[in-house]
């Protein structure tokens, strides 16, 4: 079983207030869980208007596949126009971690 985690720090477009932003993380978040079927939320950065941070996490029993989906996630964050990805931290865990 191996276990691949991605954190994605955002920074956002024109965004004056926190209502604002949530209406351009929440997109962001459904749609990779939607079309990746992956667990993700906001997990940090939520009391400032123009950061955000995106966690996301996958089990998979193979890490071909893992970094495959892994590596999907990333770049639809990445086209998103509303954002500018400022990073992405990958982790991968195996059995033995």
């Amino acid at each position: 079983m191996y276990v691949g985690t991605l954190s994605f720090d955002l920074l956002l477009g024109d965004v004056r207030s926190l209502k604002e932003k949530r209406s351009v993380v929440r997109p962001i978040v459904a749609e990779l869980m939607r079309k990746y079927a992956v667990s993700a939320a906001e997990t940090g950065n939520q009391d400032l208007h123009r950061r955000a941070e995106i966690g996301l996490a996958l089990v998979s029993g193979e890490t071909g596949h893992l970094t495959d989906v892994l590596d999907r996630c990333e770049r639809l964050v990445a086209a998103r126009p509303e954002v500018e990805l400022l990073s992405v931290r990958r982790r991968l865990h195996g059995d033995e971690d």
